[in-house]
């Protein structure tokens, strides 16, 4: 290990970090992490938390997972790299396919595509949708739709669907032929609806107008997340996204589900679409495919998109995506070993009991702390607090108590992520419920020293 002086001199000297602004991660030093264990993390001065943030969504199984580590080793020791472009393959990505295919059969989803990660399989998604209908000989349909308060990552196609002006407004103009829809956010929504089932509606209305706007015959494709993580998880009505899919058929418009957060067991099922009875046209999964111990995603692909590729006679059809890591070995090698070690486990039973209790806490909570405007989640183990200054005019919180809170919770032996005014929790989905009273206790604290 580095010296720990060297360490905290040069801590975000040489480097930018993702989503902060250079200037900031400078003035106030990024927590340095060390070493984890289970579901517990140690920064550089021996300070240890619960990590309640999961890594970012994605270390469903904790630090520990001792299998995944071991067949990354065997792989690296077998063979640490070789192409799956056209002409070569290797023995781990072809197994894989295989137990992915299993895995999502019940979602209607039966080929896959590799990526390198969540973004990537946002743009291979997107890229795809807008191929099937030419191949199908209706090359009109150009256009996406999506959810205001979405997030699907930050390469050109993603961020052009994405509903968060964040992730937008530096790097415009994007991708022509992208619009969005108002979220079925209880809490903020341009209807002022409290009632979740009655702003289902209103949202589905929004969106078979948006259509009937756009013109149906232009439309490749709908995108969005079984439950919006990095929005502040918004739960949809379980009316939402089944309207979605019956909009979609209506109208000959995919489906592609951004499940890089909700699959593989998050929202106490094993994807976030199966959690709401649909079956989409594409499913984007990537973060816990391996724990986060390897860059590694997958496309989930229906069965009828996969018949109407393989039919095609007319070349239209040859895939023009892909990327140098599309099925790495060792990345294929870790997601088998995290597949088999996750359904072993069944972590989504797990999660969704650890995530009743964290939400039954998350409410006690609020009639004890007015900072707390409202809290979301319930489904499974993801749920945030919006803090606010004024609960009648849900004026946000100011950044500077927000910071004063995070560092007391994390003070108390919690990390939690910050993301504008809301507080996420997206913990290990195999914590327990000792963890997750520490974690509630923790934010006992926090939100008592504003």
């Amino acid at each position: 290990m580095k010296n720990t002086n060297f360490l905290k001199e040069n801590n975000a000297r040489h480097m930018w970090h993702p989503m902060a602004h250079p200037a900031d991660s400078i003035k106030n030093s990024p927590k340095i992490v060390t070493g984890g264990q289970g579901v517990r993390i140690t920064d550089v001065d021996g300070h240890e938390t619960i990590d309640a943030v999961g890594g970012l969504w994605n270390v469903n199984l904790g630090y520990s997972a001792d299998v995944i580590k071991e067949a990354i080793t065997e792989q690296l020791n077998q063979l640490p790299y070789y192409s799956t472009f056209r002409g070569t393959s290797n023995d781990a990505v072809i197994e894989l396919s295989y137990m992915l295919k299993e895995f999502f059969a019940p979602d209607g989803l039966s080929r896959a595509f590799f990526t390198s990660g969540g973004s990537d399989s946002v743009e291979i998604a997107l890229r795809l949708a807008r191929q099937y209908h030419k191949v199908k000989g209706e090359a009109g349909r150009t256009k996406y739709l999506s959810l205001k308060k979405g997030y699907h990552g930050t390469h050109t196609g993603g961020a052009s669907v994405n509903g968060n002006a964040n992730f937008r407004t530096q790097y415009e103009p994007l991708l022509s032929g992208c619009f969005h829809i108002p979220a079925p956010y209880t809490y903020r929504n341009p209807f002022n609806e409290t009632d979740p089932a009655k702003l289902a509606q209103l949202c589905l209305q929004a969106l078979e107008d948006e259509i009937a706007f756009q013109g149906s015959s232009t439309i490749a494709a709908f995108i969005m997340e079984p439950v919006l993580g990095a929005g502040g998880v918004i739960v949809p009505h379980e009316s939402f996204m089944p309207g979605v899919r019956a909009l979609c058929d209506k109208h000959g418009i995919l489906l592609i589900a951004d499940e890089v957060i909700t699959a593989y067991g998050r929202t106490g099922s094993w994807s976030g679409s199966r959690h709401w009875g649909v079956k989409p046209d594409f499913s984007c999964t990537a973060k816990a495919i391996t724990n986060g111990y390897f860059p590694f995603g997958a496309v989930m692909i229906a069965d009828h998109i996969a018949e109407t590729f393989e039919k095609d006679a007319t070349g239209k059809a040859a895939i023009g995506s892909g990327y140098t890591y599309s099925g790495h070995p060792v990345g294929a090698a870790a997601a088998v070993a995290c597949l088999k070690e996750t359904q072993k486990l069944k972590v989504n039973e797990n999660a969704a009991v650890r995530g009743a209790e964290m939400i039954t806490g998350l409410h006690q909570l609020a009639e004890k702390h007015a900072v707390i405007g409202d809290v979301r989640g319930g489904e499974g183990l993801m749920s945030a607090v919006e803090l606010v200054s004024h609960r009648e005019n849900k004026t946000p919180l100011d950044p500077a108590t927000i910071a004063r809170i995070h560092g007391a919770i994390y003070d108390d032996g919690v990390m939690v992520r910050v993301s504008g005014p809301n507080l996420i929790l997206s913990p290990p989905l195999v914590l327990t419920a000792e963890d997750v009273q520490k974690i509630l206790s923790a934010l006992d604290t926090g939100f008592s020293a504003a």
